[in-house]
């Protein structure tokens, strides 16, 4: 039935192969289009190992050529990729794009690779051995996306600052992802060399890549098998037009470029995203006793400082946000920040959560100091975790699964595992399931957990946050403004909810704008203006204290605070 067809069969394996290479950087959300050069110097290396007779009488020698060709791609990507990955969005594309034009030139002008004349090869590639490729992606694809890698992936694709609030290790993840689209491409360039039988350096041009790109677009990358399908689509179309006797030659880039354009528009996940319309709802999972008492092995004593910072400072040219702020925190207790807007509160806990280095100043947060930009996700791993003044939520995630994110930091990586079908694997995972159920359960959210967070409201939104902030089982959790949007019944429920956690044993510093909910909550008060603190003590101390009064909260006519 299918013979005649294996040229174009074999070719829809190898397009799906390049849209793979292309696909594990979209997952982690970057735009690299680099891999028309990891191809080419692949391919060219290949034809110095690979043999020209069978391996052990029948099989393929190009078996040897595809480990190799997987070294030196990825190995091109690493280097590559020790300085273009400090690049974001089109200037990483730019500065992939004139890497694949570098290697493109140099081999034109190498003597070894016989210039633009190019070599000829053995055909090795048969259909079953490309096929068998795709298939060996596919899966390895299939088992990274529920794993604790592929939720990484997807937490950096949709917001790499909350990504590393939650432990995630951003600069390792994309570099992860793009050799991983090195080690493909150059598994692809190996192929295609000893599948048409002649490369030239012009085999891997601009053109190359923008093939893999709009496969890997229009299958879709939120689907293991988008790849195959793209492929499979782009394959069928010219197949489709020749036999409706449209042979010209503009029609088959206006009509792919068409359906480019429609799926952008209307299916912005991809052809295979339509395999995702239904979200089922998540199964309750439940901890064991075991798995409970090792999440909350670990915690410091009660009293015990976990925080100390002196005189901490945060500039931004000829502006201080924050100065000279001296702060202890101590295990078990609720601390309150307020002041105006504008005071440097969020400012502060920035420095503290490892988002931004001070620029005066020292501290400690559970052991870890104070100083080192871009390394949040250490202080996420030594028991710190936090929600946004402006919620930081995985939108293309359901809530459920927002919540998994943040089980980072309490489960171990579960990808090599999956792939061998370790009974470890599926005992992290349970472990992980579970802590994201109670969570999300904790906080109301149970019935929704299959909704993404753009379909709840804007209370709800924020629950979800504190959530995935209380699955990692932090020491310190920091609380940015989590009443904000919510009435008073909701913020009474968010109240009960912060005590409730220091009586677990984890410790809260709480910023929020809703005084009275502070004063009730909260153990100690600081009070913050124009950078500095002004205050500092016993909630009902602090009402009336007259600079917090005069900088804050306002008097009645009698010229006593309101919330005494």
């Amino acid at each position: 039935m299918l013979a005649g067809y294996d040229t174009l069969i074999t070719t829809v394996a190898l397009g799906a192969i390049l849209a793979y290479s292309f696909y594990v950087v979209l997952m982690a959300g970057q735009l690299s289009l680099g891999q028309a050069g990891f191809a080419s110097l692949a391919a060219y290396t290949s034809t110095l190992v690979v043999p020209t007779e069978p391996l052990f009488g029948s099989l393929s020698p190009v078996l040897i050529g595809i480990p190799v060709g997987a070294l030196v791609g990825g190995a091109a990507a690493f280097v590559l990729g020790l300085p273009v990955l400090r690049l974001r969005g089109v200037f990483l594309a730019i500065a992939t794009i004139a890497f694949g034009e570098m290697v493109r030139v140099f081999m034109t002008n190498a003597e070894w690779t016989r210039g633009a004349l190019g070599m000829r090869l053995d055909k090795w590639v048969t259909i079953d051995l490309a096929w068998i490729v795709v298939a060996v992606l596919a899966y390895l694809f299939w088992r990274l996306g529920p794993s604790r890698t592929g939720r990484a992936f997807a937490a950096v694709r949709e917001d790499e600052l909350a990504a590393g609030s939650m432990g995630v290790d951003v600069v390792r993840t994309r570099m992860a992802s793009f050799v991983g689209s090195g080690m493909i491409a150059g598994v692809y360039g190996v192929m295609f060399a000893y599948f048409f039988g002649r490369i030239t350096p012009g085999s891997f041009d601009f053109g190359l890549m923008m093939d893999g790109l709009v496969t890997a677009v229009l299958g879709g990358y939120l689907v293991f098998f988008g790849p195959v399908l793209g492929a499979g689509f782009l394959s069928a179309v010219p197949e489709g037009l020749d036999a409706t006797g449209l042979e010209a030659g503009w029609v088959y880039p206006f009509f792919t470029g068409l359906l480019l354009l429609a799926v952008i528009l209307f299916l912005p996940g991809g052809l295979s995203s339509l395999f995702l319309r239904r979200r089922r709802r998540p199964k309750p999972v439940e901890l064991t006793d075991a798995e409970r008492a090792g999440l909350f092995a670990g915690y410091s004593e009660p009293g015990t400082e976990i925080a100390r910072v002196r005189g901490l400072g945060k500039s931004y040219g000829a502006v201080q946000a924050v100065r000279s702020v001296d702060l202890e925190l101590k295990s078990g207790e609720i601390l309150g920040v307020i002041g105006p807007n504008g005071a440097g509160k969020t400012t502060l806990i920035n420095m503290l959560s490892g988002l931004e280095p001070p620029t005066s100043g020292e501290g400690e947060v559970l052991d870890v100091k104070l100083g080192q930009t871009g390394r949040s996700h250490r202080f996420a791993r030594a028991g710190v975790s936090r929600t946004f003044q402006h919620s930081k939520l995985f939108n293309r995630l359901s809530a459920f699964e927002n919540v998994l994110v943040g089980t980072h930091v309490k489960v171990k990586g579960t990808f090599l595992k999956r792939l061998l079908w370790l009974p470890s694997a599926r005992r992290e995972e349970h472990l992980a399931l579970a802590v994201a159920w109670e969570q999300i359960r904790r906080v109301g959210l149970e019935d929704r957990a299959h909704l993404r967070p753009g379909s709840l409201s804007y209370g709800d939104q924020r629950r979800l946050e504190i959530a995935r902030a209380l699955a990692s089982y932090p020491e310190l959790l920091i609380l940015d403004e989590p009443a904000a949007g919510m009435n008073h019944v909701e913020a009474g429920e968010l109240a009960e909810l912060i005590g409730s956690l220091a009586a677990d044993g984890i410790t809260v510093l709480l910023i929020e704008h809703n005084v009275k909910m502070v004063l009730d909550t909260c153990t100690r008060v600081v009070v913050m203006n124009f950078g500095e603190v002004i205050a500092s003590g016993e909630p009902r101390e602090v009402a009336t204290d007259p600079k917090v009064v005069e900088a804050y909260l306002g008097a009645e006519d009698t010229g006593e605070s309101q919330y005494v």
